[in-house]
């Protein structure tokens, strides 16, 4: 049995568990003083709005210069996959496949499970409360390293600026990124995971 089954809220602040007053709109915790839902208001839409917005930005994020490194006077824009690349011809493969990873398919799989996550929740797509709750718990562990390339960007970019002999510039195509990533960040935030269990009626799925 669900909490809101029981007639049970969960305070969002201070997760104090209130009765839930019967022909109130509004109705705020006991201890705190906070508004009290059911379920986050608005969760699906907000979480939609955040993901199609890091999904558009998403484009630039990896066609838009990310950084330039200059030596002498002279330097020359990387993307992202271009910085991969020149990683693996300089043969620092494993420095290469951690960008690749941090950079390339850590951002596309939050995008795309986020989507799958939500569309599965609203379409009632069969998937399972298990699968789902799955899919949500990895979309939070993956998200902890999603800034590891902004976080190298900074270093670099405060680091390395010997005027004309060497200087590294962080480009568009890193704030592009940076939005990519908070905003997937704040759509994970946005999400109720308790909509998750709210459409699923076999009995497989409440084990």
């Amino acid at each position: 049995m669900r909490a809101i089954d029981a007639g049970i809220l969960i305070c969002a602040e201070c997760h104090q568990l209130n009765k839930q007053e019967p022909d109130t709109d509004e109705q705020t915790c006991t201890r705190c003083g906070a508004m009290v839902h059911a379920r986050r208001p608005n969760s699906l839409a907000r979480t939609w709005a955040l993901l199609i917005t890091a999904a558009i930005l998403y484009i630039p994020a990896n066609l838009l210069p990310i950084m330039t490194v200059s030596a002498l006077g002279q330097g020359q824009g990387d993307t992202i996959m271009s910085g991969v690349i020149t990683l693996v011809q300089h043969g620092m493969i494993p420095i290469a496949a951690v960008v690749f990873v941090a950079s390339i398919l850590v951002p596309t799989f939050k995008l795309v499970g986020i989507a799958l996550l939500l569309f599965s929740v609203q379409r009632r797509q069969p998937l399972s409360a298990r699968q789902r709750i799955l899919m949500y718990r990895f979309i939070e562990f993956i998200g902890r390293w999603s800034m590891l390339d902004i976080f190298v960007i900074a270093i670099l970019v405060a680091v390395v600026n010997f005027g004309r002999l060497a200087t590294i510039e962080a480009n568009l195509g890193a704030v592009a990124f940076a939005s990519v990533v908070i905003l997937t960040m704040l759509a994970a935030v946005t999400f109720d995971p308790r909509l998750i269990w709210d459409n699923t009626e076999s009995d497989d799925d409440h084990d």
